[in-house]
């Protein structure tokens, strides 16, 4: 068996078929069989089996696949080890975010890591649904992702170093008769037009709850993901929305307030595969968020 090979069935075993796997690792079903065949002739014991028209995992395949993390990671150290006495600090780092993440730190990141012998970023944006963010930990070596509260966890496929625990407040244009209450409840904003995400994304659940506290449904006026956008239209007085208290970009015509009885806080995390940490380039990029992270939640 090889690296290769063990990648193969670690991708099957999360993705769950032949086709997904040969998307991710951009080849084609074919040379994922092929690969799966030349493995099961190193291992005495069927590694996988059929489930109607799926191929899947056995037991003895799930056990190899958790084994080949292990064999990834310990590749990647040693790849870092040559790279260590050869004196490269540096190297590559691609970093995924959402938007308002994407504006909050890569502005701090490009900064931090601008002197000779830093790793060199690779931003991207990446405007995903909840469930699809540790899908993107196989295309860049660092993602950084929202989820609420009372989310389920990140799956164990993928390594998550904490960032924010941000507060998300209810924005309201400048001179709304909300904006003289210190804090609001969600009677308060139930009968108010809202600006919200579309369906899939982090902060309905958020809506959804206040719905729920406030005993009646919500109309939900225009469907924008982007908050630059969202604070613009509140602004224009075409509602309410939900705006995260840190990484959003303060609009001088609106003004957040704190949202009480409902849970309305995101998690900020980064996510990534545990052999892609080895490399100490990626480390370092992670330090530094961390180390954003902190200005960010304390800005004075």
């Amino acid at each position: 068996m090889d690296e290769r090979q063990l990648r193969v069935l670690r991708e099957l075993g999360e993705l769950g078929s032949v086709t997904a796997a040969a998307e991710a690792l951009r080849v084609t079903p074919s040379a994922i069989s092929q690969q799966l065949r030349l493995l099961q002739r190193s291992v005495p014991v069927p590694l996988t089996e059929r489930d109607g028209r799926r191929l899947v995992l056995t037991p003895a395949g799930r056990a190899l696949a958790g084994a080949a993390v292990e064999v990834e990671t310990a590749l990647a150290r040693a790849r870092r080890t040559v790279d260590d006495f050869l004196g490269r600090t540096g190297g590559p780092v691609s970093v995924a975010a959402f938007h308002s993440a994407a504006a909050a730190f890569g502005p701090r990141l490009l900064s931090a890591l601008s002197a000779p012998g830093s790793p060199r970023l690779a931003l991207a944006d990446e405007d995903v649904a909840q469930a699809d963010f540790p899908r993107l930990t196989r295309s860049y070596d660092i993602v950084i992702a929202h989820r609420l509260d009372h989310a389920p966890p990140w799956p164990r496929s993928v390594s998550v170093t904490p960032l924010l625990h941000e507060p998300l407040d209810v924005a309201l244009p400048t001179g709304h008769p909300l904006a003289g209450k210190p804090e609001l409840t969600a009677a308060d904003v139930a009968d108010e037009p809202w600006i919200t995400t579309h369906d899939g994304f982090p902060l309905i659940a958020v809506i959804e709850a206040v719905a729920a506290a406030a005993g009646r449904r919500l109309h939900l006026a225009h469907r924008i993901n982007e908050f630059t956008v969202a604070a613009e239209l509140v602004a224009a007085g075409g509602g309410i929305a939900l705006m995260p208290r840190w990484t959003a970009r303060p609009h001088p015509q609106v003004t957040l307030r704190p949202l009480t009885g409902v849970h309305s806080r995101r998690h900020i995390d980064a996510l990534h595969r545990p052999e892609r940490t080895a490399r100490r380039a990626v480390q370092t990029v992670l330090t530094q968020l961390q180390t954003a992270a902190t200005a960010i939640s304390d800005p004075a």
